[in-house]
């Protein structure tokens, strides 16, 4: 530390002077300190000296310049696997106790020389304290998000090693030895768990939809994994409450068993369901918790009732039914006319193929279509037109062959690239010779090529009726298309698509509900339960303002109370994690006057991932350790580890220089020290006499 100005060293002589010239000045020959002691003069001379030299001083812009040295101890970085695979074999008491025991210690002796941070790893991140946090009961394994937030954090920090313990076992991101080729520092490994084969039968995989619709039967794959039981039999039991749905009885033939089983189920009842899969156990099985799986399935009946009318029996009519039946979420029926008795209210959406006609009016069922808000869809025929109001058909007797150019700008729904180039080569349909006056908000689908003319009038065009969605297609013959769809590809889908995304949107109805609550209807045990609400006023504007709460109820009906966070304009919940079962709640918000209730169900299922592989993988933590310049140890070797890192020659401190430059100006001792000399001398002479 050293103090410097710009101005050269021999200026100080110029303050002394100043300090010296004014102490003379004011001290010498004063008559006022006639009668004070000698001694006393030249002390407050003294004092003035130093005050006035000082002063001088500052004036100069002298620098204080320090230098500033720091030792940056090595970081050793603990990772510890924390997932509950660690606990299933037969060392689990090991695990829980004694390997606990000697972590801590080697978090304590490595502590004397390294900084040492220590962390658990398996669903998530964290960072511990000590070893007695550690509780093993994580559901998934990444160690590929480890690597990224350790090279996140410590990136440009003087890291000197990692210690990796684990079992070798991973179910979630990418392979480790893959993972961690970003990480530049020795990797150390802990080899935990037992690499030996155990005896156990293993639900492996229940693989299902989420949804299913009621009437229906629906599919569930269970995968079967059994190791070292040859010669043993198990029986799998699918459940539901308290009646057996499907019972197997499996021979393990092998031991290296595994067998998939298709089970197909009913849904007969609407909500969520809850069914048991589950794989009998045998007493020198391992483990007994991975032989049963709960699996959770939303039956709806919901499925689309979609109407044909038709005037006459028309190939037409076979080609749309059979299409739309390829979608399971939609349910068909078909008639004529003349043998049509049943009430519109219960259907979705109403095809209507030629009607009207010159022969049949159809008086009736468009006026019952116009008071039951129902979407439509209209096939005119080879003599008739169907306007967009419904009401007021145009007849013709004259016919053209017409071929379909599509809008590509067509904005209502998507039409994948591979629709777009083949639907120049559908065939001509018949339309009626007629004029065309649409809507201005209509939007046209296909327009009609005329032998190599390409018009503006619409082969299907879709407009909306107040809130009614309509679609017409002005002419018949689409039979052909499904007929070269097949053709040229020997399947129906292009013309499936055409199909299911024109009665999808037309079928669909906004929901104009002033209260919403959004959210996934499954989650699995590690997941938080979040669910999303909006709330609208009278002018349909998304509005925040009153509150919104939630209770939620488990399948025993004790009940949860809960608030959602409101956001810019909506709300957010974060209920945390819950047990696995089956849960309702029930949403409530005042608008005004009004309350507003939303109800709705979801499910939290188990994961259990860490115990369809409970042997060991020492190879990959041998591999990982020995990329990295590092060692594999096992846990009673754990205490070895010091001597191992104090030995290596590449993790040292390092030391840092910081050059520092402050105005002598600022410092606040400087200014009392200035304060005292001339306080003190000031007193003294006050006390003497002088001024």
């Amino acid at each position: 530390m050293n103090i410097i100005t710009e101005y050269p060293i021999w200026f100080f002589l110029f303050c002394l002077l100043a300090g010296f010239s004014y102490s003379i000045f004011l001290y010498w020959k004063d008559k006022k300190l006639n009668e004070t002691s000698i001694w006393l003069t030249r002390l407050m001379a003294t004092f003035r000296f130093f005050a006035v030299t000082v002063l001088s001083f500052l004036l100069l812009s002298p620098l204080l310049k320090s230098t500033n040295r720091e030792v940056e101890k090595p970081i050793i970085i603990i990772a510890q696997d924390n997932s509950e695979s660690l606990i299933v074999g037969k060392d689990s008491s090991f695990i829980i106790k004694e390997y606990k025991e000697k972590l801590q210690k080697l978090i304590n002796d490595l502590g004397d020389k390294y900084e040492v941070r220590t962390y658990s790893f398996a669903d998530k991140i964290k960072e511990i304290t000590s070893s007695d946090s550690l509780k093993f009961n994580e559901k998934q394994t990444d160690f590929s998000s480890f690597f990224d937030e350790i090279e996140t954090r410590y990136s440009n920090c003087n890291v000197g090693a990692i210690i990796v313990s684990s079992d070798g076992l991973f179910n979630k991101g990418s392979n480790p030895v893959y993972s961690s080729e970003k990480i530049k520092t020795t990797i150390y490994t802990v080899a935990l768990g037992d690499t030996t084969v155990n005896k156990d039968i293993i639900l492996l995989k229940t693989e299902h939809n989420r949804l299913a619709y009621l009437g229906n039967e629906f599919p569930i794959e269970i995968v079967v994994n059994a190791k070292q039981l040859k010669g043993k039999t198990t029986t799998l039991t699918v459940s539901k409450g308290e009646a057996t749905l499907f019972n197997q009885t499996i021979n393990l033939n092998s031991d290296a068993f595994i067998l998939t089983i298709p089970v197909l189920l009913q849904a007969k009842e609407v909500g969520l369901q809850h069914y048991k899969v589950k794989l009998s156990t045998l007493p020198e099985e391992v483990s007994f918790a991975n032989n049963a799986a709960d699996v959770f399935i939303e039956v709806l009946d919901a499925r689309q009732k979609i109407l044909i009318l038709s005037d006459a029996p028309h190939p037409d009519v076979a080609a749309i039914k059979e299409s739309i039946e390829s979608n399971q979420n939609y349910e068909v029926e078909s008639y004529l006319l003349s043998d049509f008795d049943k009430s519109l209210k219960k259907y979705n959406l109403v095809i209507l193929h030629s009607l009207p006609s010159m022969q049949n009016p159809a008086s009736k069922i468009l006026t019952e279509l116009n008071n039951a808000d129902i979407p439509v869809w209209s096939f005119s025929g080879a003599n008739a037109l169907l306007q967009t109001d419904l009401t007021k058909p145009t007849y013709t007797q004259k016919t053209n062959e017409v071929e379909p150019v599509l809008d590509q700008n067509f904005p209502l729904f998507t039409i994948s690239d591979e629709f777009r180039k083949t639907v120049k080569d559908f065939p001509a349909v018949v339309c009626p010779f007629t004029t065309y006056q649409t809507e201005n908000n209509s939007n046209v689908l296909f327009y009609q090529r005329i032998g190599i003319v390409d018009t503006k009038k619409p082969l299907m065009l879709f407009n909306n009726v107040g809130e009614n969605k309509i679609a017409i297609f002005t002419g018949e013959g689409i039979w052909r298309w499904r007929l070269q769809d097949f053709a040229a590809h020997n399947n129906h889908n292009l013309f499936d698509e055409f199909i299911s995304k024109t009665v999808q949107y037309l079928s669909v109805k906004a929901d104009k509900s002033f209260f919403r609550i959004t959210g996934p209807t499954s989650f699995l045990e590690n997941e938080a339960i979040q669910l999303e609400a909006e709330v609208y006023n009278e002018s349909y504007e998304l509005i925040n303002e009153p509150e919104v709460n939630i209770t939620i109820s488990n399948s025993e009906n004790k009940k949860f109370p809960f608030s959602f966070s409101k956001t810019s304009n909506a709300y957010r919940l974060n209920a945390g994690m819950m047990p696995v079962g089956e849960y309702s709640y029930e949403a409530k918000v005042k608008i005004g006057e009004k309350i507003f209730l939303q109800h709705g169900k979801f499910s939290v299922s188990a994961l259990q991932i860490e115990l369809t592989n409970t042997t060991a993988d020492h190879q990959l933590l041998f591999t990982l350790a020995k990329k990295h310049n590092g060692e594999m140890v096992y846990p009673k070797d754990l205490d070895k580890l010091v001597n191992k890192l104090n030995s290596r020659d590449d993790i040292k401190p390092i030391s840092y220089s910081e050059k520092k430059l402050t105005d002598l100006i600022n410092l606040k001792w400087i200014f009392f020290l200035i304060l005292a000399l001339l306080s003190v001398e000031w007193f003294m002479r006050k006390r003497n006499g002088a001024y």
